[in-house]
């Protein structure tokens, strides 16, 4: 085994918007790898909120805060990318996908998917259980809270950073297509 490799993992997500719960799983990754990358991809399936660059910019301010809170922890950057997961994590020279588990529905899917990685890929899957108070908190939630709801900084406290909420309350006042959307019934694609 050679001595001093350094141990990649890519956490990827379409991070529309970045959550607590997203925040978790980097500040656990950190513990358990030299350096996570944070991929900012797209999901075809859902109608996004924010472009890849006004993503990538929110998780690189809320990862900031979180090298000067712990530097001593691994590294963290953040990297939009297109095409397959592990198309990227294999071209970075990544050793695992990190991802972060809710619930019971949650590690069902997301099995599926470590062994079609392993198998086809070569890359293995490392999960983090999440912390019981993000166990139902998705990004597709909070763009239906935020499409219907009036008080956002109350309603999204405990789910998201307040640059994310200032963010979400810009795009609803701009009307914001995706929201617009979910005001007209069409509840989306999920998480």
């Amino acid at each position: 085994m050679a001595k001093n490799r350094t141990h990649l993992c890519v956490f990827p997500g379409s991070f529309d918007p970045v959550t607590f719960g997203h925040l978790d799983v980097i500040a656990r990754g950190r513990r358990l790898f030299d350096e996570v990358v944070v991929a900012v991809g797209r999901n075809p399936g859902k109608d996004e909120l924010f472009s890849a660059n006004e993503r990538v910019e929110l998780v690189e301010i809320l990862i900031d805060e979180m090298r000067d809170s712990e530097p001593d922890l691994g590294l963290v950057r953040v990297e939009a990318f297109t095409g397959l997961t592990v198309d990227f994590a294999r071209s970075i020279g990544a050793s695992a996908l990190l991802r972060g588990i809710r619930n019971l529905s949650d590690l069902q899917y997301e099995v599926q998917f470590a062994v079609t990685n392993r198998e086809v890929a070569g890359i293995e899957t490392a999960f983090v259980v999440a912390g019981q108070s993000f166990a139902y908190t998705s990004s597709s939630l909070i763009k239906q809270i935020a499409a219907m709801g009036d008080e956002l900084d109350k309603a999204l406290s405990s789910m998201c950073p307040p640059a994310v909420i200032d963010a979400i309350k810009a795009k609803k006042a701009e009307g914001h297509p995706a929201l617009v959307k979910l005001t007209e019934g069409d509840a989306g694609n999920g998480d």
